[in-house]
């Protein structure tokens, strides 16, 4: 098995090439939209969910191929968002993946144009026979990375972010808001491979769980980034939280008491991996780093 650094840079080599592939700059007026696109996939990114989609598809024999196009879809759903969500109208961020964000370089119309396009993508890849043959399976990975996505998900996760701005939300409120909105799209990278490789309802159950559990892990150590990263590091504008905009986690468990939580809900994460020998190591590699990580 490949080690959790190897396995990051082979993985994110393979979405760069897949994204280099889809995304060719046509000779036409429309030039400047597939330009934007390639600069907010291309090199950027942590490739975190794609690595938990390859992962998972390991752990579950699902064909490689397969494995590639689902993550490529969830990359596209998430880096739409985080255009969307660098706009002025929404937290106003120069800098992604430390370098200019999108709008700064094209402007806010096509900004949102390449969001809206790259969100649309996502749902043409998982569509496409080339993705799984079964029609039934696509079906099912496109309605739920739709759910993901959606109210229920990601998006619901991003309007609670606006209404943090101007309220100050209890620990039960931030947790909610934070499975909504970094969670969704990690658990929706496991649950893909667990339809693509149709395995039982009570592996699914596990894999749910581990998601659930890194994905708030995950959010815990970028709130303790927030207050204590390095923006150089971490790659993008660090949120004010002691005294600052709005409650997370570290302003409401204090920085130690949140690093135990992060902790506890790794340790869990892994333990719903029990059931694996040896060919989960990764994924538990994956629970480990989202705790560890600096940026």
């Amino acid at each position: 098995m490949l080690s959790l650094n190897a396995a990051l840079a082979h993985v994110s080599g393979d979405i760069d090439r897949r994204f280099d592939e889809l995304l060719t700059v046509p000779d036409d007026p429309s030039a400047n939209l597939s330009r934007a696109m390639r600069h907010a996939t291309i090199g950027c990114g942590k490739r975190l969910r794609a690595l938990l989609v390859f992962a998972t598809a390991d752990l579950l024999d699902v064909d490689r191929e397969c494995a590639g196009r689902v993550a490529l879809a969830i990359e596209c759903v998430h880096i739409y968002a985080l255009i969307h969500h660098d706009l002025p109208a929404i937290d106003n961020d120069d800098c992604r993946c430390g370098r200019p964000a999108v709008h700064k370089i094209y402007g806010d119309a096509t900004a949102i144009l390449a969001g809206d396009c790259l969100h649309a993508l996502a749902f043409e890849i998982l569509g496409d026979p080339l993705t799984h043959p079964d029609p039934s399976v696509r079906a099912d990975l496109i309605l739920d990375l739709a759910r993901a996505a959606g109210p229920a998900g990601m998006i619901g996760g991003q309007v609670m972010d606006l209404e943090a701005g101007g309220a100050w939300f209890d620990l039960n409120t931030v947790t909610r808001w934070q499975a909504l909105k970094t969670g969704a799209l990690i658990g929706a990278a496991v649950e893909a491979c667990a339809i693509a490789g149709r395995v039982p309802a009570q592996t699914r159950m596990r894999l749910r769980g581990y998601a659930r559990d890194i994905g708030l892990a995950y959010q815990i150590a970028d709130d303790l980034l927030d207050g204590e990263g390095e923006e150089e590091l971490v790659g993008r504008r660090l949120r004010m939280v002691n005294g600052g905009a709005m409650a997370d986690f570290r302003s409401l468990l204090d920085p130690d008491r949140a690093r135990a939580q992060a902790r506890m809900l790794t340790d869990q994460a892994i333990s719903h991996l029990h059931i694996f020998g040896r060919e989960a190591d990764l994924l538990r590699a994956i629970a480990r780093h989202a705790l560890e990580r600096d940026c």
